[in-house]
């Protein structure tokens, strides 16, 4: 049986799947529940509009589009829809000008320019005295982008009449960073094991790994990173490009390009040379052939994604080369196939004295204007480390002639992982909208990121994601809005929190009013009861040992300074923070003066990083008029009252949302209310050594003893 045979079985169990899992509201599904539409008037609407469905054509991402309209307009419309390739006389059709003789005949080229390869039109267009509903692209890869935007439509019930939508994508590369390793395991994974089973690649293709593209195709990535940043160079060899391969001939009728995880050190570990040196003529050439080698298993291989000199990771520095002598030797050798390198910025080193927030950027401001073209540098969206709250990171807008790559992490490392509700569209958004004045008023870190504040020719956003092999792909119900929340910003940064939260509440639970206004004013406020409970005013750091669950201020005397807590809140009995001005660290010099001139004043920088530039004594005035020290007492209490709001609002939709996902978002809401009274008791107890003041009386008081909290050690906490 031929592959192409094994790829189309799996992808009629899949779909056959996905259809009787609406059986079973076990998460599954996703945001792509196509069920019956309830609102009567509007299902009228969309069987007039869409009784007839024309996809002329038969390339494998064609057959996608036809698959999909045919599943999920016979799930939402209530009767089996044949789609046909015949032009139809009404009705719905999709495709391109080459590939549907009645587009071609609408005379959309005008339009069609517009929206660029990978954009589509969605019209209702008259064409010779008939009613159309037209999904137009100039690629395949748009018309699929195109039908799943028109399911979202009805899956969200809007009207499609007089429709005219013209969409197009602001960043060309958004990709999934996966974190997983070949055994399986996912570092920082709070969902399960990986998806990807090696052991049965290539052989077995599991359904999942259709219904994961079919998701991801919905809302726009484009690519997908299958291995771990801290990488295994044995991907690279024969026996696993074959199974990468297997994927990669699923994921491509989806518009998804692989990329893999380059260890650098490979040539040693595999091409069994004395050095990895980017300048070595024997390296060069070990990599052009293992390049060559990649693109006859995977012709579209899209490139590497690369960790080097971090965290004990390999890298050209070992060899007393730059970061850019080694990510232009890849770039050289990938750049005739069309790959790229993402070199990722994440950098630092225990043995530099200086500021962790600063070593980044001294380390790759200086080679500005020196990479490849197709070598795009991987930048965190803060300078730490994925705190629940960073000021966005100084390199944004500090190198205009390199392209600068997002990185976001959907994970939710330091969020409460797998069980706290923390909807992260709006931490996205916070940084994506900040600005970074590099060329005036306006320049914000979405312009660098889409590649428009500098004209360049490339640009990405990677989120490290969230999926496991558990039914649901991400443990956490509200897990799965923030892979489609950054999926929906990749697309297009624009958007607001809100209105992706509406979209995904609508698609994953219900479109009545009832239940998508409170499931909605749970999420928008959730990220920053998360904040609040863990670490409010611009504290940061402040998680458990290696595992990073639950808190650990105390945290000191370990093999790296950086790696713990006290480094971070230099808490004694004057204050706490981490003075990052002109009389400390002076990290704020890495911004534009005007970031400096907001930021550097204590008396006009924002509360919310007030303690990440400034140590502030105990008793100074903030702008609730209380002094630091209650200030964080409330702010810590105020995190606890938010998710027992959230309790409440939940609690009272039982009966309404359906009991399987309500029973377990309900049992997690403990979960996290119990751990934010932890994180509360803890630090505020710890702190209160060196402030010497007491908790408001108003104030609920902490359950255990500050030595009883420091002994709670979580050995088998996940994602290690």
């Amino acid at each position: 049986m031929s592959k192409k045979i094994v790829i189309r079985l799996a992808l009629l169990f899949s779909l056959i799947f996905w259809q009787s899992a609406a059986q079973a509201e076990d998460g599954y599904r996703l945001w792509q529940r196509y069920d019956l539409i309830q609102n009567k008037d509007l299902l009228k609407q969309y069987r007039k509009a869409l009784e007839d469905v024309t996809v002329q054509g038969s390339s494998p991402t064609l057959t996608v589009v036809k698959d999909e309209l045919q599943m999920g307009l016979s799930g939402l419309l209530g009767f089996k829809v044949t789609v046909s390739d015949k032009a139809t006389k009404r009705g719905l059709v999709a495709g391109t000008p080459e590939t549907s003789s009645l587009i071609k005949e609408m005379g959309l080229e005008q339009k069609l320019n517009e929206v660029g390869q990978e954009g589509f039109l969605l019209l209702s267009q008259k064409h010779k005295g008939k009613d159309y509903t037209v999904i137009a692209a100039n690629s395949e890869k748009g018309v699929m982008y195109g039908t799943f935007h028109l399911l979202k439509l009805l899956q969200t019930q809007q009207s499609l009449k007089d429709l005219n939508v013209s969409n197009s994508p602001k960043t060309k590369l958004r990709i999934l960073n996966h974190w997983d390793n070949l055994d399986r395991t996912v570092e920082r994974g709070y969902a399960g094991f990986s998806i990807w089973d090696w052991h049965k690649l290539p052989d077995y293709i599991d359904h999942r790994y259709i219904d994961y593209a079919r998701a991801n195709a919905s809302i726009g990535i484009n690519g997908t990173v299958l291995t771990n940043v801290n990488a295994n160079s044995l991907v690279l060899t024969p026996e696993y490009l074959k199974k990468v391969k297997a994927l990669a001939d699923v994921f491509r009728p989806y518009g998804i390009k692989v990329y893999l995880t380059a260890r650098f050190s490979s040539p040693i570990e595999l091409g069994k040379l004395k050095t990895a040196d980017p300048l070595n003529p024997e390296v060069k050439a070990w990599w052009k052939n293992k390049v060559n080698e990649i693109y006859t298993y995977i012709p579209d291989f899209g490139g590497f994604t690369v960790k080097a000199n971090s965290e004990g990771q390999p890298g050209p520095q070992n060899y007393n080369r730059s970061h850019a002598d080694g990510a232009n030797m890849m770039a050289e050798v990938l750049a005739p196939k069309g790959g790229i390198v993402m070199w990722r910025a994440f950098v630092y080193d225990n043995n530099v004295p200086d500021d962790r927030h600063k070593q980044a950027y001294t380390e790759f401001k200086p080679l500005d204007g020196t990479f490849q073209g197709n070598v795009m540098v991987q930048v965190k969206n803060g300078a730490i480390d994925f705190q629940p709250r960073e000021p966005f990171h100084p390199l944004f807008g500090a190198m205009p002639k390199t392209p600068l790559m997002m990185e976001f992490q959907i994970t939710q490392e330091y969020l409460g992982q797998g069980t706290h509700l923390a909807y992260l569209a709006p931490m996205f958004k916070e940084t994506l909208e900040s600005d970074t004045y590099a060329k005036g008023n306006g320049s914000t870190v979405a312009k660098v990121v889409d590649g428009s504040l500098n004209n360049h020719a490339i640009s990405g956003m990677a989120g490290v994601a969230n999926i496991g092999n558990d039914i649901n792909w991400t443990s956490h119900p509200f897990g799965q809005a923030n892979w489609y929340a950054f999926g929906r910003l990749a697309w297009d940064h624009a958007l607001t929190s809100e209105d992706i939260a509406d979209e995904w509440i609508k698609m994953t639970f219900s479109n009545s009013p009832a239940q998508v206004a409170p499931i909605k004013k749970m999420m928008m406020g959730s990220r920053e009861a998360v904040v609040n409970y863990m670490t409010p005013m611009g504290l940061h750091h402040l998680m458990g040992w290696s595992h990073h669950y639950g808190p650990g201020p105390w945290i000191k005397d370990k093999p790296r300074a950086d790696w713990t807590s006290v480094y971070y809140h230099r808490a004694d009995e004057k204050g706490i923070g981490f003075d990052r001005t002109k009389t400390g660290s002076n990290a704020l010099s890495q911004y534009a003066p005007e970031v400096q001139a907001l930021w550097g004043n204590p008396t006009t920088c924002p509360e919310e990083v007030l303690l990440w530039f400034h140590h502030v004594a105990w008793d100074a005035k903030t702008k609730s008029g209380r002094t630091l020290w209650d200030e964080l007492c409330y702010r810590y209490s105020g995190g606890v009252d938010s998710v027992r709001t959230m309790q409440k609002t939940w609690n009272a939709l039982e009966g309404q949302v359906d009991k399987e996902r309500h029973q377990q978002v309900k049992q997690y809401l403990a979960i996290q209310e119990k751990d934010a009274r932890w994180w509360r008791d803890a630090c505020l107890l710890y702190f209160q050594t060196f402030s010497k003041r007491p908790i408001p009386q108003e104030l609920e008081k902490p359950q255990g003893t500050l030595e009883e909290y420091m002994k709670i050690d979580p050995k088998f906490a996940p994602g290690i």
